[in-house]
């Protein structure tokens, strides 16, 4: 039987506590109706013996310190809220506890933006994460040396993994589920919380949002100027001469600041654009595509399938009513 540790940290999300457990508590029966034993002992476990949430409307007794686990073969890190580098720093007492139980053999796996609190114990560095496609610049400015791929639902490396954001947690809770048990298992609990077992990408969901918060205030100016310009023609050149820096400067200076190349960011903004136009779906694909600077329908098409995993009229179909 496998011991799944669901931590509570302080200012946890409380569905990313409660969800799981439901779910591998929930899997146990099923596995006893097909005619199986139970697969997972679920323990609740914090610092603390009762931890109360959201401005004390919920309080979670736990079922044990973490000082009192004695074998862990999953630990779940849920979801924080608030202010990520105060949740992680009136969390840190969990962080050499998560070290030395990994250590000891136990997978972590971090739910949506658990994922501050994972790279901070330093066992991601060099490492694929995903979190919240929102919160994808905090993270990237606080652990730089995180593999950040906030397009997945999914990651997994050397026992250690990350879900994307909000509900998407559900879809590595199954992976989980699969793993430890099999096929089977996992299709039924699928069936039976109404989940979409095959999604693997969080991209139709994501609201780009440009990191500014840098110190460089001519990539500011460039950004800022993208995002106002995007129906035009803009390229490399032009921005860099415009900005008075040299290109090649200029693509150095523009990609540490922001995580994106020019050529990434500007499709980002003109697929932003192009996003918020279908989802009115007052114009046809064609129309939009014109209106946010794209005169080839294949390129257009591709840049937006590359961005969001659909092509623009299956988003529109899917966010248009």
């Amino acid at each position: 039987m496998k011991n799944i540790i669901i931590l509570v940290p302080e200012g946890a999300v409380l569905a990313s506590i409660a969800d799981p457990q439901y779910l591998f508590s929930a899997a146990n029966n099923l596995l006893k109706q097909s005619g199986g034993k139970a697969a997972f002992n679920v323990i609740i476990a914090g610092i603390k013996r009762k931890v109360t949430l959201l401005d004390g409307k919920f309080t979670i007794n736990t079922d044990c310190l973490i000082s009192e686990v004695d074998k862990a073969d999953l630990i779940l890190i849920p979801a924080l809220s608030g202010d990520m580098k105060r949740s992680v720093e009136i969390n840190r007492e969990f962080i050499p506890w998560i070290i030395s139980k990994y250590k000891d053999g136990a997978e972590i796996a971090s739910l949506c933006i658990g994922a501050f609190l994972l790279a901070s114990t330093g066992l991601m560095k060099g490492k694929q994460c995903s979190t919240h496609w929102l919160y994808v610049n905090q993270f990237r400015t606080m652990f730089p040396d995180v593999d950040l791929v906030d397009e997945k639902i999914i990651t997994e490396q050397n026992g250690l993994y990350s879900s994307g954001g909000a509900n998407s947690y559900w879809n590595l809770l199954l992976y989980l589920l699969e793993k430890y048990t099999d096929r089977e298992t996992a299709i039924m609990a699928s069936k039976f919380f109404v989940l979409d077992i095959a999604r693997k990408s969080q991209s139709p969901f994501t609201i780009f949002h440009g990191q500014k918060d840098h110190g460089d205030e001519e990539v500011k100016k460039a950004q800022e100027y993208i995002e106002n310009n995007y129906n035009d023609k803009l390229t490399v050149d032009r921005l860099s001469d415009l900005f008075g820096i040299g290109r090649r400067t200029f693509e150095r200076r523009f990609k540490k600041a922001t995580n994106n190349t020019v050529v990434e960011y500007t499709q980002r903004v003109k697929v932003e654009a192009a996003k918020k136009e279908l989802e009115l779906g007052r114009k046809n694909v064609n129309d939009v595509m014109y209106d946010v600077g794209y005169t080839d329908t294949k390129a257009f098409r591709d840049v937006f399938r590359k961005i969001t995993g659909m092509s623009p009229i299956d988003y529109r179909n899917r966010y248009n009513r």
